[in-house]
């Protein structure tokens, strides 16, 4: 019976070993189970979508500091390329508690006017522009080489001066 006891009790241990081996990764989601490929280990607190980890950051910092920020974490501000995935992320900020806030995303054109690239340097194929948008609109605070969603009634995106505090949205690629 001990030997039957412990065998148990080493299985339970190899499992937890298993299940707690990197900290930074503790959550299993499985593709057959969600139409939306969550098929990504993520750690507490991120949420999985697409090969990739989110994590909305409601505290309202400069896109700088935000994607600082997010360096500090292993990620990036986020990459968006389709509709879709667009959706899903403004679904991840309404679930955190959160209506639909002006949010710093991952794309700048700081480097070049008009020459929009993600933080992540992913490749920015797909858009989801207000009408008008970008407008890179100069005022008191500079230029506007920052992208934000969820803007206006469309809550679609906009280029914003970069020091504006806003909340964030990291990324990190998933294991």
């Amino acid at each position: 019976m001990k030997i039957l006891y412990f065998s148990a009790f080493m299985f339970a241990m190899i499992v937890l070993t298993n299940a707690l081996g990197d900290p930074h990764i503790n959550c299993w989601f499985s593709a057959e189970s969600d139409p939306v490929k969550r098929s990504v280990q993520c750690s507490h607190g991120w949420t999985p979508l697409n090969g990739r980890c989110f994590r909305y950051i409601p505290r309202p910092m400069s896109w700088a500091k935000a994607e600082k920020n997010c360096l500090s974490m292993r990620g990036n501000l986020a990459s968006v390329h389709d509709i879709e995935e667009y959706h899903e992320i403004q679904r991840l900020i309404l679930t955190s508690g959160h209506e639909y806030k002006q949010t710093w995303i991952g794309g700048t054109d700081a480097q070049e006017e008009n020459q929009w690239f993600w933080s992540d340097g992913t490749p920015f194929h797909f858009t989801n522009w207000c009408s008008g948008e970008p407008s890179n609109t100069w005022n008191i605070h500079g230029n506007q080489h920052c992208l934000q969603m969820n803007y206006g009634y469309r809550k679609c995106w906009d280029d914003l001066q970069c020091s504006y505090p806003r909340p964030s949205l990291c990324a990190i690629k998933g294991n």
